[in-house]
């Protein structure tokens, strides 16, 4: 099993050979550009949206359903204040070049750039997506699987494939992901979450170094947490507008 003190292929490869791993092979991409229509599709159609939420709902993950403009302000809220800052400031403490890191992933798997709060991803897209990036806290995307029959096992199966070798993605996934045991804490949370899903999920390094960051994780490091503070936010379009113009930082937090 490797360390941490080891290093992937992303960390001592060059750009053009990260990028060549992170496109894969030829016969790979009629698929991945397939996902990425249907994802686009279902941003217009809206049912599985729908359809998600009421099972977010019926599971107790989510205690309310909110708005679509509460979904859409605290998606942009979520992305400025949490996702952007918090990958920022990891990327930059391993040397990595945050904008070159999102073009790896979007080689690697379009689709999986393109729904910041998962509710149109189907679940090779949110497994795709938990198996390339090194997360701040994993329990979003594991809660958000959990709604989707088979999502959570396939993730397990995947996990294993990876621990094999024989996964169609190892090549592109050791191009981009930086820590090379990510997988195996990310594997063995998911046996003990199995067995109690309040087991502490394993937090990224520099959130548990800042204390910024460790205020924002209860918020927006689960599907719980996130929902219940969009379905606080302005329920109308224009209050929406007003709300993204005029707060500039973290209610609450300063």
């Amino acid at each position: 099993m490797p360390t941490q003190t080891e290093k992937t292929p992303r960390l001592t490869q060059s750009p053009i050979a990260l990028l060549r791993s992170a496109l894969g092979p030829p016969p790979t991409w009629p698929g991945k550009l397939s996902r990425f229509a249907r994802h686009l599709w279902a941003v217009y159609d809206g049912t599985r949206m729908d359809e998600r939420l009421r099972s977010l709902y019926a599971q107790g993950t989510i205690a309310a359903i909110p708005t679509r403009t509460q979904l859409v302000i605290g998606a942009i809220d979520m992305l400025r204040f949490w996702i952007s800052p918090a990958a920022a400031d990891y990327y930059k403490s391993q040397g990595i070049h945050y904008s070159f890191h999102q073009i790896l992933r979007f080689l690697d798997e379009p689709a999986s750039l393109a729904d910041p709060i998962g509710l149109l991803s189907d679940p090779d897209n949110i497994i795709g997506h938990l198996l390339q990036v090194v997360h701040a806290n994993p329990l979003y995307d594991v809660q958000l699987l959990a709604c989707i029959d088979g999502g959570l096992l396939a993730l397990h199966q995947q996990l294993a494939e990876l621990r094999a070798g024989v996964h169609p993605r190892t090549q592109a996934l050791r191009a981009i992901v930086e820590e090379p045991d990510y997988h195996a804490r990310l594997e063995a949370w998911l046996i003990a979450y199995a067995h109690d899903p309040l087991t502490t999920p394993p937090l990224r390094q520099n959130v548990l170094a800042s204390p910024h960051f460790r205020r924002l994780e209860p918020i927006f490091g689960s599907l719980t947490g996130s929902f219940a503070y969009f379905c606080r936010l302005p329920t109308h379009p224009l209050r929406g507008l007003l709300h993204l113009a005029t707060v500039r930082s973290m209610p609450g937090l300063g």
